[in-house]
């Protein structure tokens, strides 16, 4: 069989280990059979294999992030927590997890470029290769990105409802803290996760507006930051929090109608190339199709140019 083959069946069977950890369930991790609670005796080749996929693989995989880890630079690796960090560290997405799929991806894409490269040894099908490599290496690294935007979004999003429940909450008598428990308990999304994990950061003994700032730095999202320094600063001069609230949330709604605006304005443009490239034709042929077959009879006869 020729080498290619080999390389294609090596480069499925280094999928297969990370498929089958990602996709693996979550079981609940029987160690013992419930007869050793009744005082008896237990099969452990029985208990291990009770456990789930996901557990059993976790030795192979812990040894492959292990020499991911070594592989990867410190400053690669500094800006991959990052991104789990604004990607609001997804349980399913642990850094030891991406850092094995970046290495079998990689892996993949390398052993795929080569079986491609063998049968065509020109410079495009080189570039291709190195092209497979660096997409199967980075693709962890670009859906992280994803994620981060969608939060990010998503956090723009409810800023200002968040606001104004805030601002009616501490007009109401409650304080700043009490109010921003009760957004981050009644609300949803990651800006009440990010809401709630702040005030825990207050409940251990983190000052509050080092606890703001840890939130904007953690977000990285321009409007929240910009009500976190307007709050650091209204505490610092005295200044009512509820009069920042009322503010700010006004602020936040005129900016999100802003954004509404401006994608309303974009979808023209967006929208010309499916136009040109799809519709149009289209249209051509269905409005000037006849025209041109009946032109083709009169000027060369009944058979036309068209048939």
């Amino acid at each position: 069989m020729p080498l290619t083959v080999y390389l294609s069946a090596a480069a499925i069977a280094l999928s297969v280990p990370l498929l089958w950890w990602s996709v693996a369930g979550a079981r609940a991790n029987k160690l013992v059979d419930r007869s050793v609670l009744m005082g008896g005796s237990t099969d452990l080749r029985a208990a291990v294999l009770q456990q789930s996929a996901q557990v059993r693989a976790q030795p192979l995989m812990g040894g492959l992030a292990r020499f991911a880890r070594r592989l990867t630079p410190v400053g690669w690796f500094e800006s991959l927590e990052h991104r789990l960090m604004l990607a609001g560290r997804p349980v399913e997405w642990t850094i030891e997890r991406v850092l094995v799929a970046k290495i079998v991806l990689g892996a993949v894409g390398l052993l795929l470029g080569f079986w491609l490269f063998a049968g065509n040894r020109t410079l495009l099908w080189l570039l291709l290769w190195g092209g497979l490599v660096a997409l199967g290496y980075f693709t962890p690294d670009l859906l992280l990105h994803s994620r981060g935007m969608e939060r990010r979004d998503a956090i723009a999003r409810a800023l200002p409802d968040t606001l104004d429940q805030m601002t009616i909450a501490v007009e109401a008598g409650l304080g700043f803290e009490a109010a921003m428990a009760r957004a981050g308990r009644t609300g949803q999304g990651p800006l009440a996760e990010e809401l709630v994990r702040t005030l825990q950061e207050v409940q251990i003994g983190v000052p509050r507006a080092k606890a703001l700032r840890n939130l904007a730095d953690r977000t990285e999202q321009a409007d929240l930051r910009h009500f976190v320094l307007a709050v650091v600063q209204a505490e610092s001069y005295g200044i009512p929090v509820a009069d920042v609230l009322r503010t700010q949330a006004a602020e936040q709604r005129v900016k999100r109608r802003q954004r509404a605006e401006e994608r309303a304005m974009k979808i023209p443009v967006k929208i010309i190339f499916p136009l040109i490239l799809c519709i149009l034709p289209t249209l051509f042929i269905v409005i000037l199709g006849p025209a041109a077959i009946q032109m083709s009879r009169t000027l060369f006869g009944e058979g036309g140019a068209f048939s």
